[in-house]
């Protein structure tokens, strides 16, 4: 059987193609995480988080400890959104308790230092953990690939962390939108090259996560936010027609609408803040949703959390669908609360 023909017949790739399965596949995104206790265990053997991301035997337990406890319906691929300016030259931190930490551009003459040459051999540990996934994740589970959405890769490398307001980044991009133009063009390329390399060593699916897309207006959330994915999932799409995206704009609101319609992605993530019903009207009628539980429900369990999933199910799960959060696993859930999400999608037929 062909890769293109397996690929067709798992439940998660069913639903990006409209297909009608029966039930909603599910996986959840920061599936792997602290919340594990095998993951902490594993974490601390590595040292760092970035010598996780880079060893591909670590990588790839902890891609599947997930599966193994709960047997979601897809599996991505255990690395960080930050590889992508770490393979370009710009120096990546992660500091226990602080986050990312990188030295920050803040200006074109910044982007002499980075490179595109330099991406395939420090990223060579990632796609060789992708390649060691394809061999041994179960037969029906999907591998999903993933990277940052230009946007917001950039909020980090000109911030230099994370921040509530991305005002580094966007203050760059009003004061000198052409210049800004210059990095987004930059990790735009680098995006295509880190996602078909993916796709090259066995990914199913791609992902691209655009966690700050909501912070722009309109304007500018359709040159650096819009037009970059729509460029990376056209060039993908000439590349690897069969390989389904995934398009997560965090916080875009209505402009999601565009997003899906001219990005032309097969799939739309949904945020916690996008109304299930809104999004059946909007959304559904150009193609497969996913999301969007809110991870503290998760965290808090019982009931409400039930309830929420069902009414999800029941407003999204007759069209293509698929079951996630709004956002990643936060630290604190209980892995014994997650087996439950998964009883109650599973044993919802629709």
């Amino acid at each position: 059987m062909s890769h293109e023909i397996a690929a067709s017949k798992k439940a998660l790739i069913k639903a990006l193609k409209g297909e009608k399965i029966g039930r909603a596949p599910i996986w959840l995104m920061r599936q792997a995480g602290r919340y594990l206790p095998e993951y902490r265990k594993v974490r601390e053997q590595a040292g760092s988080f970035l010598t996780l991301c880079y060893t591909p035997e670590l990588a790839e337990e902890v891609t599947l400890q997930p599966i193994r406890r709960y047997g979601f319906d897809a599996s991505i691929l255990f690395s960080d959104i930050l590889v992508v300016p770490d393979a370009l030259g710009q120096h990546v931190a992660f500091r226990e308790g602080e986050g990312p930490v990188l030295d920050a551009i803040d200006h074109v003459d910044g982007l002499r230092a980075l490179s595109l040459d330099r991406m395939p051999e420090r990223l060579a540990p990632v796609y060789e953990t992708v390649r060691r996934l394809k061999r041994s994740l179960p037969a029906e589970t999907t591998l999903i690939g993933f990277a940052g959405a230009p946007w917001t890769v950039a909020t980090y490398m000109v911030g230099g962390k994370g921040s509530p307001d991305q005002a580094a980044a966007k203050l760059w991009a009003y004061r000198a939108p052409d210049e800004f133009q210059k990095l987004i063009d930059l990790l735009t390329e680098a995006t295509v090259r880190h996602l078909a390399a993916q796709i090259e060593a066995g990914a199913e699916v791609v992902q691209i996560f655009d966690t700050w897309a909501g912070s722009l207006p309109e304007a500018q959330f359709r040159r650096f936010c819009l037009d970059p994915v729509k460029k990376i999932v056209a060039a993908l799409a000439a590349r690897y027609p069969s390989v389904p995206v995934i398009g997560f704009p965090r916080g875009a609101g209505a402009l999601s609408k565009d997003y899906f319609r001219e990005t032309k992605i097969a799939g739309l993530g949904l945020d916690t803040g996008v109304s299930p019903l809104w999004a059946k009207n909007e959304l559904q009628p150009m193609g497969c949703v996913q999301g969007n539980l809110d991870p503290l429900l998760l965290v808090a369990g019982g009931s409400e959390m039930r309830a929420a999933a069902k009414h999800i199910l029941e407003t999204l799960g007759h069209g293509p669908f698929i079951f996630n959060l709004g956002h990643g696993i936060v630290p604190q859930t209980p892995p014994d609360h997650v087996a439950e999400l998964v009883s109650v999608v599973r044993e919802t037929v629709l």
